[in-house]
């Protein structure tokens, strides 16, 4: 492991100050976390307040999100007048739970709609003009998009063309030339109270507008707070920051994930090897519950997980879900397959800054997990291609140093198409210009970050010996940290010197590592596990002192409480 440990500083550049005291009595917490959280901004009573209890009250106004009033508008006015109303979604988890909380709402207050979520590999991401076409031949005439359609200019102009009203509810980067929609709903077209809202958090906020107008005609109100499991699932699963309204969205909505009411939830629980009561962590959402959902739509059809989170009855629930963990484990072994047949490629590749690598036989649907993972282990901006009719689909993710859509606006020439922001993007290019692009991208990378390998960073957020680490007070006050994730990272420490008492293998493949380290500053022993990385922590480690960054939290297995260690990153003391 050569990442550089860094320990993290405001944004804003403030000096730290000499003592948190004074912050941690005005805020009721201990001077520890006082001092994690000044340095991610948060310092003023109300911020922590807000932040450590996010309730439903700090939710923002409809009126305060652009679009969103006008169509709930639109959609009421059109379903009073019996206009026949379809949603079109997308195959992902984001667009699955946006399509099914926008049924719910229009299902408790008697409406149905009809639905569309596109195949993966026949229609690709967004809208299309044929799929249009088939939706107005069976008489709808009102269009609601979910989790996509800001950039589905074509396909939205053939809507109009129709007669389709459209409304469009979207997260993506909007295009400098937007769509003719009757309304468009996105986060990014205006100054609103959370830029980074996933798919399924702008459907909520649309449909708890709609739910509110709908209402105003007699029909009972939904409780919103149903829908909130449905919002944590797709917002964690599409890696958005959890920070501001998608923090209150999520932690609210964990709680609902929790107490598993509807069927599709606690049977996806029980595959997953979770009770269907146990609480979730983010963690568990984003590599458990997610990608059985997602498994459907790179696999097979992504409207088997939409009848999973639409279903009534447990046993139709059951069944859904052992379907979509059988997808599931057909998705790890593709992944497995094409990590090994990928990696093989990068270790030729090990001398270029960038790796860009192609497989004519390749699952596009992993493809993009694929690259993950090649970026974790070499740490360079990375690029998966695989075969897609005539053309090659590709699916990058980048390193936070690098610019990954700026660089590939420099190679644009040599695509026939590509999209996406800094940190993924996805291609499209002719399999007779692969070699000029992998050319003219590694060579936009080296001038760029040069020809010395990039160190990876592991940010730390102090020093922690194992006494501090066993003060279940100060882990209490972490959890109230949660959900982490992206923009609300695990807080993460360095130890003073450890000894190695004990190096264990386990796990079915011994890939996962149990050290037994003592603190000799306090004579505290602990157990410390890193997952997948036995590799990393060579045999002769027992008996010497190492360093380590880690996260420690409470783990509570058969009902006892003890202290888990979590390893990030070791060096040698």
């Amino acid at each position: 492991m050569s990442k550089k440990w860094i320990f993290r500083t405001r944004k804003d550049g403030a000096p730290t100050p000499d003592s948190f005291q004074n912050v941690a009595e005005r805020c009721g917490v201990s001077p520890r976390l006082a001092r994690i959280l000044w340095t991610r901004g948060i310092e003023r009573p109300d911020q922590l307040a807000e932040y450590l209890s996010p309730g439903l009250r700090y939710l923002a106004k409809p009126s305060l999100w652009p679009g969103i009033a006008r169509a709930a508008d639109v959609l009421a006015e059109g379903l009073r007048q019996g206009r026949k109303l379809a949603i079109w979604g997308d195959y992902d988890a984001d667009g699955v739970t946006s399509t099914a909380l926008a049924l719910q709402v229009l299902r408790h207050h008697g409406y149905d709609a009809l639905w569309h979520l596109p195949d993966r590999r026949e229609e690709g991401y967004g809208m299309n003009a044929r799929g249009v076409e088939k939706l107005a031949e069976e008489g709808v005439s009102l269009l609601l998009t979910v989790d996509c359609g800001i950039s589905d200019v074509s396909a939205i102009e053939r809507a109009r063309e129709l007669g389709l009203d459209v409304i469009v509810t979207d997260h993506h980067l909007p295009p400098e030339a937007l769509p003719d929609a009757t309304v468009l709903c996105n986060p990014r077209l205006a100054d609103c109270p959370c830029a980074s809202l996933a798919g399924v958090g702008v459907t909520f906020f649309l449909m708890a507008e709609l739910n509110a107008r709908l209402a105003e005609g007699g029909s009972p109100r939904l409780d919103m707070r149903r829908t909130l499991d449905l919002v944590a699932l797709g917002t964690l699963a599409d890696l958005v920051d959890l920070e501001g309204q998608n923090r209150i969205l999520v932690k609210n909505g964990l709680l609902v994930l929790a107490e598993a009411r509807r069927p599709g939830i606690s049977e996806l629980k029980a595959v997953s090897g979770f009770a269907p009561l146990a609480s979730l962590g983010a963690g568990q959402v984003i590599f458990s519950l997610a990608p059985r959902i997602n498994a459907a739509g790179r696999v097979a059809s992504a409207e088997t997980a939409l009848r999973l989170l639409c279903a009534e009855g447990c046993d139709e629930a059951a069944d859904i879900a052992r379907k979509l963990d059988g997808y599931n484990t057909l998705r790890r072994q593709e992944e497995e397959r094409i990590t090994e047949e990928a990696m093989a490629q990068a270790e030729a590749s090990l001398n270029d800054p960038a790796l860009v690598i192609a497989g004519r036989d390749w699952n596009q649907g992993v493809i993009g997990i694929v690259a993950s993972r090649l970026v974790e282990k070499y740490h360079k901006p990375t690029l998966v291609l695989c075969a897609d009719g005539d053309t090659l689909k590709g699916s990058g993710r980048s390193i936070s140093g690098f610019d990954l859509h700026a660089g590939l606006s420099r190679c644009a020439d040599e695509l026939l198409a590509y999209g996406g922001h800094r940190m993924a993007a996805g291609v499209r290019v002719l399999p007779e210009n692969l070699e000029a692009f992998r050319t003219r991208f590694i060579e936009t990378v080296r001038r760029e970050l040069g020809d010395e390998p990039v160190p990876a960073v592991q940010l730390v957020d102090g020093e922690l010996d194992f006494r501090a680490a066993t003060d279940f007070v100060f882990l209490k006050e972490l959890e109230m940290m949660q959900p982490f994730g992206v923009g609300n990272p695990e807080p993460v420490f360095q130890s003073p010197p450890l000894l190695v008492k004990r190096r264990r293998l386990f796990g079915p493949q011994k890939n996962h590592v149990l050290l037994e380290l003592t603190d000799e500053s306090c004579g505290i022993t602990l157990p410390a596990k890193a997952w997948r990385q036995a590799e990393l922590f060579p045999s002769d480690l027992e008996g010497r002192r190492i360093l380590l960054a880690y996260s420690p939290g409470i783990d509570m297995y058969n009902g006892a409480a003890s202290v888990d260690v979590r390893i990030k990153d070791w060096k040698l003391a």
